[in-house]
């Protein structure tokens, strides 16, 4: 049977090649992955899944970080446009994106999860002659938009997980569960699938990541430590517009208050109790020259090793933040859009997935654990799951990286798919079994 799953990955190839490559083409933001959506639930419905989209998938309340009604609207528009049925859009209306797929196999076993991110990123891709989706014409055709962090491969993971569950059903026992999870980035979307009690009764959880180290392809690791708990935030500040050489006196500024922030938040101090982060993403303000700001926006984020480290930056976040509005005499809206929490993988699923992937001819070497640093909502997930007395884990799947996560040059090689695809399949049998 291990041959037969090496065999079929095999002969799935070039179509989990191709998968990737229209995936890259169409890159959707986080809530907004309307034709990902529809793509991915249209492939596991005709596969036999058990398919649930829109307030199926998600709590509505549960979600961190809605898109603008504006930005919703032109995404459903799209959509329509780009093949997605009008019923299927009126399903997702309203932001409420991704897929859970599951399957039972009528016979006794364990329940497992997987879980594969959708979203991407607001990144302007690169057009340099040695980017690899540019040369080989496959590059994103969102202006503005990417997939700069590999969610591409994940989502084909999971299609390829799909077919191969659909194909060895009669030799499988007990449960599966797939969630195709928007928004990751961010850490907006995994709470709402975990709050719509997708996770409960799940005996092992699995998830991981194309990358973060630059490994060999073939090298797989079957745990991680490093992830830190995060927060992030929009912050809004309001002023007074002014004649700049007329009436400065009667403006108020909220640039500077804005940069002022900016600046500051550098100055927290760090933890001595473990590794803490903030950063300022972004920052907009302002109208023209000669005009005192009556605007400033910021998108930042907190993070720390431990829950307590994160909040001891959030609170100093806060108190720079309400400090700087105060100073400029200008108002401040604080908005929360999105968390992780510190997570643990259960080091007694690392025997399993040795002894289990040794047997795959796709993966070459296998280490115990990686050290990672970032965060990330699968957090969420695996938390809910060992607070239910069941096992979690999250794995990384090598490739060279060409350029950094995150980055306009960011791709990997297309080989680390079918390796991660035979990790989780030879961890399905061995899981179920």
């Amino acid at each position: 049977m291990i041959d037969a799953f090496d065999s079929f990955i095999q002969k799935l190839e070039p179509q989990l090649r191709t998968w990737r490559r229209e995936l890259h083409q169409q890159p959707e933001l986080g809530f907004l992955e309307y034709k990902t959506t529809y793509k991915v639930a249209k492939e596991l419905e005709e596969l036999g899944f058990t398919i649930h989209v829109g307030k199926e998938a998600v709590q509505s309340d549960s979600r961190y970080g809605v898109p603008l009604e504006h930005e919703i609207q032109e995404s459903e528009r799209q959509a329509l446009e780009n093949g997605v049925p009008e019923d299927w859009i009126d399903a997702m209306q309203g932001s409420h994106t991704g897929v859970v797929a599951k399957w039972d196999t009528g016979r006794e076993g364990p329940h497992l999860a997987f879980r594969f991110d959708i979203d991407a990123l607001p990144i302007l891709e690169s057009n340099e002659t040695n980017h690899k989706p540019h040369a080989d014409h496959f590059q994103s055709n969102q202006n503005g938009i990417m997939h700069a962090c590999g969610h591409d491969g994940h989502t084909t993971i999971g299609l390829g997980l799909a077919h191969l569950i659909a194909h060895f059903q009669s030799q499988l026992t007990g449960t599966f569960t797939l969630l195709f999870q928007p928004a990751e980035e961010g850490g907006r979307g995994a709470k709402a699938m975990v709050d719509k009690g997708w996770l409960e009764g799940v005996d092992q959880f699995y998830s991981g990541h194309i990358g973060i180290n630059s490994l060999p392809v073939g090298t797989i690791a079957a745990s991680t430590e490093g992830f830190l708990a995060s927060a992030k935030w929009n912050v809004t500040f309001s002023g007074q517009s002014s004649h700049a050489g007329m009436k400065p006196e009667d403006g108020r500024n909220a640039l500077l208050a804005a940069a002022t922030t900016a600046t500051q938040l550098h100055a927290i101090p760090r933890h001595s109790e473990g590794v803490s982060r903030v950063n300022v993403g972004k920052l907009v303000a302002g109208n023209g020259r000669n005009i005192i700001a009556d605007s400033g926006y910021l998108e930042i984020e907190t993070r720390g090793q431990t829950k307590a480290i994160n909040e001891f930056m959030q609170k100093e976040a806060k108190r720079i933040i309400q400090s700087s509005a105060s100073m400029y005499d200008v108002k401040v809206d604080i908005e929360f859009v999105g968390e992780t929490e510190k997570m643990t993988c259960d080091r007694a699923l690392i025997p399993l997935i040795q002894e289990q992937c040794q047997q795959s001819a796709w993966v070459n070497h296998i280490d115990p654990v990686a050290y990672v640093s970032g965060s990330e909502d699968a957090s969420f997930m695996m938390n809910a799951v060992q607070a239910n007395g069941g096992k979690a884990t999250y794995m990384l799947f090598g490739t060279h990286l060409p350029s950094n996560h995150h980055s306009p040059a960011f791709d990997f090689e297309e080989e680390v798919i079918p390796v991660a695809l035979a990790a989780y399949a030879h961890v399905l049998r061995g899981g179920s079994s």
